[in-house]
């Protein structure tokens, strides 16, 4: 684990430096004397940064960063005075294993971990995510006082701050889902899922996994990327500083307000309200393995239908409520799953 840091990196430094100048050259004596480290040191910074990928131009007059050729990066210095706090993977399995390996080793609540590809993405209940490129995929590691039974107040507060963020990033309305997906015109276009560590009956971490359609091509009709949305490409690193900000701002509006033994009643009220399906038929079911006549592996899996009736929204505790005919019914988050069915 690397230490934290307490000042900007050379190349963080160097990247608003040269950013501020809007494409004009400046000299490697004026970056030196603004940086305060040697000429020699600003030459190690720009190769260090050339070889990342940046497209930095060396001239006589110095050197210049065009902002009309700058790609889109998600490595840790481009996040400013929380630089320490991010970890960058070219090539993952799945930025839940890093999230989960890192915490083990102690890494501080706020943590980030994004990835530009992952080979095993991860969704609910072993299901695989599609990670295609141009995609934004990161996991969000937190050390929150909460119990393990109200885990499920941070995952809703990070679906609140996903589906603010992705509402006012593509100028179209987002509403969320139960149990953690957001969709915009009746298409999903991020998912979010929940891993969460403790002992005794406090929670020790807890991660949070999201993915977002943002450039990359969508794998069915049935999902929407940012892009396709409004027509233009999209900073996947302004997408996620968007979310965590909110995320932010969640937390400060809700945690305060909080009756941790009782589930959180603004936070509900909140979720139900970005919902697009309360007062809708539907069905909650869950996965159940098949076992295989070839060689017993339980590999394979069906789904077991467990209640059909009306959604309600989520109760304080974020469970969800499903009217039927013979009552009301309350439905942890677990292994289940809601459908909307039509007519």
């Amino acid at each position: 684990m690397r230490e934290k840091k307490e000042a900007l990196s050379s190349k963080a430094r160097l990247l608003m430096l040269l950013r501020k100048k809007q494409g004009t050259p400046t000299s490697g004596s004026v970056l030196a004397k603004d940086m305060g480290i040697s000429r020699v040191a600003v030459w190690k910074t720009v190769q260090s940064l050339t070889e990342a990928g940046y497209l930095i131009e060396t001239g006589e007059a110095g050197y210049s960063l065009d902002p009309k050729k700058e790609k889109d990066f998600l490595y840790p210095w481009e996040f400013g005075e929380k630089e320490n706090l991010f970890f960058y993977y070219k090539n993952t399995g799945s930025t839940m294993d890093r999230a989960r390996e890192s915490a083990v080793r102690g890494a501080e609540s706020g943590s980030v971990f994004t990835a530009e590809k992952q080979s095993a993405g991860r969704g609910r209940n072993g299901r695989t995510w599609v990670s295609r490129q141009g995609g934004l995929f990161f996991s969000v590691l937190e050390r929150p006082r909460l119990t393990i039974a109200d885990y499920t107040q941070l995952s809703l507060m990070m679906q609140i701050a996903v589906v603010r963020s992705l509402s006012s990033i593509c100028g179209k309305k987002a509403f969320l889902r139960w149990p953690n997906d957001i969709y915009i015109d009746q298409r999903k276009i991020a998912g979010i899922t929940t891993e969460v560590c403790g002992e005794g009956d406090l929670i020790t971490w807890l991660s949070s996994g999201i993915g977002v359609n943002v450039n990359n091509p969508v794998p069915s009709g049935r999902a929407a990327s940012c892009t396709e949305i409004t027509k233009r490409q999209i900073s996947r690193r302004e997408v996620l500083i968007k979310i965590l900000d909110e995320f932010d701002n969640v937390k400060k509006t809700f945690v305060s307000t909080a009756a941790y033994s009782q589930g959180n009643r603004p936070l509900a009220s909140e979720w139900n309200s970005l919902a697009d399906c309360v007062g809708a038929k539907a069905a909650v079911f869950e996965p159940v393995p098949i076992q295989s006549t070839n060689d017993d592996d339980l590999t394979d899996k069906s789904e077991k239908i467990l209640a059909r009736g009306v959604f309600q929204g989520i109760d304080p505790a974020g469970r969800c409520i499903i009217k039927t005919d013979d009552g009301t019914l309350f439905f942890n988050h677990g292994s289940v799953s809601l459908a909307f069915l039509n007519g």
